[in-house]
């Protein structure tokens, strides 16, 4: 945290950006820590719980797909043993983990601090950040623990791994956008977060996260692709972090286009609606 802060303030000396901006990134990096301190406070392995659970999902589907089901999937970069199919559904798993927990507990963002709501110099932009990014930073142990497990099945680390952070920015700007909408529309419509939660099973299952692209009809393929943008953000990952190529450039620039319209639009109707919250609430 203290190497994050001397980096924060250098860019700050070098960024032509006003102290307003500054003063609400500060404010925002110290919710979502608060936040991830309350999501384990009082347990003895705090944050490591994350992780985990993370790590007994990559060690359930390997024994599920694996062990008993015996999916066999060939990847070139990677050896053909029972580990494989593990590590290529769990490099899918992991971007949708944090985006559908970060935007169910960000459709409550707004209904669930009142308090804040009220307060007329609080800026409200951030509430539905907080769990985004809260989600998105425990999925990063999980992250971390695959770069480590492909690292080990093949000796190497990719080069690749530097455009993370791109990829990053395009889940980023699509939970976000659908957080701020979902956040601003639960405060007058309270069956919201249940919706979301039926929606995001149905797109769970639309997204090839637990099934290779190969077991889609041909013809339906690149409609999965361009219509579905968490379709190429799981297949980027595993390029990245599993191959070592990205193959799929053109879908990842139309999630990336798509992310951005939605982000636009939700903060859009977010930010029309954010007088009212104090109303209602």
């Amino acid at each position: 945290m203290r190497g994050f802060v001397r980096k924060t303030e250098s860019l700050r000396r070098i960024l032509p950006i006003n102290e307003r901006f500054w003063a609400k990134f500060d404010l925002l990096r110290t919710l979502v820590r608060r936040d991830l301190e309350a999501r384990y406070k009082g347990s003895i392995l705090g944050n490591l719980w994350p992780l985990l659970n993370q790590l007994s999902q990559l060690l359930i589907y390997t024994y599920v797909f694996s062990i008993v089901l015996r999916v066999k999937l060939s990847i070139k970069s990677l050896p053909e043993n029972n580990f494989t199919f593990g590590l290529w559904l769990f490099a899918g798993l992991l971007p949708w983990i944090a985006f559908s927990g970060g935007l169910i507990q960000s459709a409550t963002s707004v209904v669930g601090q009142p308090n804040l709501v009220k307060k007329v110099v609080f800026p409200l932009g951030l509430l539905p950040l907080v769990p985004i990014l809260s989600t998105f930073i425990e999925s990063s142990f999980g992250l971390m623990a695959l770069i480590f497990f492909v690292a080990v099945n093949t000796h190497t680390l990719h080069a690749t791994l530097a455009l993370l952070p791109l990829v990053w920015l395009t889940q980023l700007l699509l939970t976000a956008g659908l957080g701020y909408l979902a956040a601003g529309l639960t405060v007058f419509l309270r069956d919201i977060p249940q919706t979301l939660v039926v929606i995001l099973n149905v797109w769970f299952y639309a997204t090839p996260l637990v099934y290779p692209v190969s077991a889609i009809p041909e013809q339906w393929q690149s409609l999965v692709f361009w219509l579905n943008p968490m379709a190429a953000i799981a297949e980027v990952y595993r390029d990245i972090v599993l191959v070592g190529e990205v193959k799929h450039w053109g879908e990842w620039g139309v999630a990336s286009m798509i992310a951005s319209v939605i982000f636009c639009c939700g903060f859009t109707v977010y930010k029309r609606l954010r007088p009212a919250f104090a109303d209602v609430l």
